[in-house]
């Protein structure tokens, strides 16, 4: 059997001080991979200085993280793809020991779970947010991962070319964990250090634009990937609200016969229709989403499993 082939993958905005450590960090980890580093409209040096490091560079023009994986995985090739950041903070010495993972128990992905962070690598709203979003991802499909705002990952080629990259920013990590849910593939989590970025490497997020961006996440997955619920709990409170409403009316009616409110009873039966259209909205899309992860996983099942054999140079 012959050795899976292995690409490094490294979305960069504006990595000039960090991307050569970055990039002699996996060289070193992983001698037989090719390093691919996808610069995305950097104004400083980083192509430059990535291409004298011995990556393959290549541009990625539409702005955003989103963007860069969805480019990165429609036109690299290979059997196992390592994901990461270029910016330093993730620790390259860790991959063989993910990809190994991999292999090994022919997973599909492997999420290097950031340990042992520095403050000013890790903010304090970003946890929050990855406290957030791990709740509720478990509570949608019964299980979720410890790190699920992750950007250091390792694929399986049957992951990487059956997902439909459908996010723009850094919310990218939580489509990638939500399509390993949806289509309950085999995966893992490895512990791996995370340290504070190098002097000179500035942060590209932000607390309260990244944690909107986190809250309409979440708001977005209970409506695609639980319609019934989502439209069902709002035709439910519309529901308990005309009943609430109606109830006066109906005891005036009782007692004298008449309906003297109308505006309210107009209102009242006009709340009862949009439930039970947000019930009937709910039904009929949760029949859509069935069919949608019917194809997904056809998709998914087109392409071979990781292949375990040597693995000389991971």
């Amino acid at each position: 059997m012959t050795e899976p082939t292995v690409a490094v993958l490294l979305p960069c905005y504006n990595e000039e001080a960090a991307i050569a450590q970055t990039v002699a960090g996996f060289r070193a980890a992983l001698p037989a991979a090719t390093i691919y580093v996808y610069d995305n409209n950097s104004s400083d040096r980083t192509v430059e200085v990535a291409r004298a490091a011995g990556a393959v560079v290549r541009t990625e023009r539409i702005q955003g993280k989103g963007a860069v994986v969805r480019r990165m995985f429609a036109d690299v090739d290979a059997d196992v793809y390592v994901m990461a950041d270029g910016d330093a903070t993730y620790d390259a010495a860790s991959a063989p020991v993910l990809v190994a993972r991999m292999l090994d128990e022919q997973l599909d992905m492997v999420v290097g779970s950031r340990v042992g962070e520095a403050a000013a690598a890790y903010r304090r709203g970003h946890r929050l947010g990855n406290a957030l979003l791990t709740g509720m991802l478990t509570r949608l499909f019964g299980r979720s991962f410890t790190d699920i705002l992750s950007g250091y990952r390792v694929f399986s080629r049957r992951f990487v070319k059956s997902f439909p990259v459908l996010s723009v920013g850094f919310e990218i990590e939580t489509e990638i964990s939500v399509h390993a849910l949806e289509l309950r593939m085999p995966v893992a989590e490895v512990e791996t250090p995370y340290v504070a970025r190098p002097d000179g490497s500035e942060s590209k997020l932000s607390t309260y634009r990244d944690g909107w961006r986190i809250l309409r996440t979440i708001a977005m997955l209970y409506r695609i990937e639980r319609p019934l619920w989502f439209f069902g709990s709002v035709g439910a409170a519309m529901a308990v609200l005309a009943l609430v409403l109606a109830a006066p009316l109906v005891v005036t009616y009782m007692h004298t016969g008449l309906v003297p409110r109308f505006p309210t009873a107009i209102l009242v039966t006009g709340l009862m229709i949009l439930a039970a259209l947000n019930g009937f909205a709910g039904l009929i899309l949760d029949t859509v989403v069935r069919g949608r992860r019917e194809v997904r996983r056809l998709a998914y099942l087109a392409h071979r499993a990781p292949a375990q054999g040597p693995r000389s140079g991971a």
